[in-house]
């Protein structure tokens, strides 16, 4: 499935020379880029502008890239890649807990961030074009629609998902009461191609669990399955 080229791409990083850097290099691979300094520069930008990804760094100057990705989270669904200089896995896993779909820490290898906006995109091209085929489920109440890419709960509420989120429960309403290992679930929502390493899976998951599980201490719908994976422990219908 070929990447969009005309994917719209937003980059937030106040560091001039670097925001200069990584708009040339995505226009250079055929996308369009704009940049802004700040969260408040973003949010006046995306008033006007629909993106279909955002690159964000993490360390920006008083609103920082966590929190404006906790907030872009809770409002929309549009991809986002976080730039992180922090070398701890917990800061990096902790914005992927977040709601960011991957991340490349600071300093980065072009081909290598190129790879990763890449994935993303083509992710999100793929599962439209996949989830064309594939009409509503319902599971315990729970009804995702893969054309509209919507999750609502048992009393009709949108929850909203990340792409890599939604990727993953799909993935299990594709195949319930099936063991899936991390190399499954990272090959069927990133389609095959470069990808975050496998233990942003888990942190993906985790947060598909605090939407959809009533008690996280004792998951009823994605259970762990100890050397194995995961399983999705619920029955699905599919909808006419």
């Amino acid at each position: 499935m070929a990447v969009p080229n005309q994917a719209h791409i937003l980059i937030v990083e106040d560091d001039p020379p670097i925001a200069d850097m990584l708009v040339d290099l995505v226009r250079s691979s055929g996308f369009e880029a704009s940049s802004v300094e700040s969260g408040a520069a973003m949010d006046r930008m995306m008033v006007r502008q629909q993106f279909d990804l955002i690159v964000l760094d993490a360390m920006l100057p008083g609103e920082d890239g966590f929190s404006i990705c906790r907030r872009l989270r809770a409002a929309c669904s549009v991809p986002i890649l976080m730039l992180t200089a922090l070398q701890e896995d917990i800061d990096r896993i902790l914005g992927l807990e977040l709601g960011a779909d991957d991340y490349v820490t600071k300093p980065f290898n072009s081909r290598e961030l190129l790879a990763r906006i890449k994935s993303i995109l083509r992710r999100a091209s793929y599962a439209h074009h996949q989830e064309e085929a594939l009409g509503p489920m319902m599971f315990s109440g729970w009804r995702i629609d893969p054309k509209s890419r919507q999750l609502h709960d048992a009393d009709g509420a949108q929850v909203s998902m990340t792409t890599a989120e939604f990727d993953i429960l799909l993935a299990f309403c594709c195949n319930p009461n099936k063991v899936l290992t991390r190399e499954q679930l990272l090959s069927m929502t990133h389609a095959g191609s470069a990808g975050p390493v496998e233990r942003s899976i888990d942190a993906h998951i985790s947060r598909v669990r605090q939407k959809i599980e009533p008690n996280l201490k004792d998951p009823t719908f994605i259970k762990t399955v100890r050397l194995g994976g995961y399983l999705f422990a619920s029955k699905v219908e599919r909808l006419p």
